[in-house]
């Protein structure tokens, strides 16, 4: 018999999360996305259920796919601006956390400080997703390795090779992931925009840290995001000077030494600075599977903390 899986309760980042509860989130990602590819639609198993989305950051996949994922199984998702709660500003943590815990049955937040979605997690009695913060980006980097898993059919023993900002939410969710399901993984970075030490510690993964362009040499998995992220502005001069040798363009593509290698960026891309036309338009190019795995990796995780269905 298959021993149990511990249920999770909230989704902030995946330090607490197991090796097994991510395996269990990537099988019922593949059983609901062949389940809809099969029949047309997903069972209605959120029903009745609702989730508030929390918003201080402009989105794309993140807004529509848990919008379309509570549609698809049958629930209901409500869009809340930034202007209208004033997270921390006009209202308190708490209180948000406490007033939406009683109308609702799950809480999104997209935010700037990963501290606003631990103290959601903390005073809600209804799940907490985190849907990005400046700390981590869990909900992309397991969509990341249902990709990989998915266009390849393996992950452990697999190289994931990210290049540009090492230090930055997305790096650290796939070198997090990463360590759940046995990949490889090469930072391949700037001097001073290495991973933290901290997060370098607490992963399973084993991470190579370069500034030499060859550490792509034999990935899997060339992965990049955008050099200056949001609520870095002020720095975007100086990023644009030291960045764009780091570029992923077709040189860097071969250089890895592996024709089959999968590029992947999780968008918005900034084309003709962290990736070429080429490239993110190319053979090798997963971007947009990867894009549209959000819906089905953000179901997975609806369907076990908002519909209570077991990991296995």
């Amino acid at each position: 018999m298959n021993a149990i899986i511990p249920a999770l309760s909230d989704f902030l980042d995946l330090q607490h999360i197991t090796s097994d509860q991510f395996w269990g989130l990537l099988r019922l990602a593949r059983e609901l996305k062949e389940e809809r590819n099969r029949l047309g639609q997903n069972a209605p198993i959120l029903a009745g259920k609702s989730l508030a989305l929390i918003f201080q950051k402009p989105s794309l996949r993140t807004r529509v796919s848990f919008e379309m994922g509570m549609v698809q199984l049958g629930g209901y998702a409500f869009y809340l601006s930034p202007q209208e709660i004033g997270l921390g500003a006009r209202e308190s943590v708490a209180d948000v956390a406490r007033v939406l815990s009683g109308y609702c049955d799950g809480i999104m937040a997209r935010v700037f400080a990963h501290e606003h979605v631990v103290q959601l997690a903390q005073w809600s009695t209804v799940p907490v997703i985190n849907g990005l913060s400046d700390f981590s980006h869990p909900c992309q980097a397991l969509a990341d390795i249902f990709t990989i898993w998915e266009q390849t059919g393996k992950l452990e023993g697999m190289t994931l090779a990210y290049v540009g900002d090492g230090s930055n939410n997305v790096a650290t969710s796939l070198i997090m992931a990463a360590g759940k399901v046995g990949m490889n993984v090469r930072i391949v970075a700037p001097v001073g925009y290495a991973p933290d030490p901290a997060v370098l510690a607490e992963s399973d993964a084993d991470v190579t840290v370069t500034d030499d362009l060859d550490g792509v040499v034999g990935a899997d998995v060339l992965y990049t995001d955008v050099w200056t992220s949001m609520g870095q502005e002020a720095e975007r001069e100086q990023r644009l000077r030291i960045f764009p040798p780091y570029q992923l363009n077709r040189d860097l593509v071969a250089r890895t030494r592996n024709n089959d290698v999968l590029v992947m960026h999780c968008l918005p891309a900034h084309r003709g600075e962290e990736i070429t036309d080429a490239v993110a338009d190319g053979p090798n190019s997963v971007l947009f599977p990867q894009a549209h795995n959000r819906l089905h990796a953000q179901k997975a995780l609806l369907a076990h903390l908002i519909g209570n269905i077991p990991l296995k």
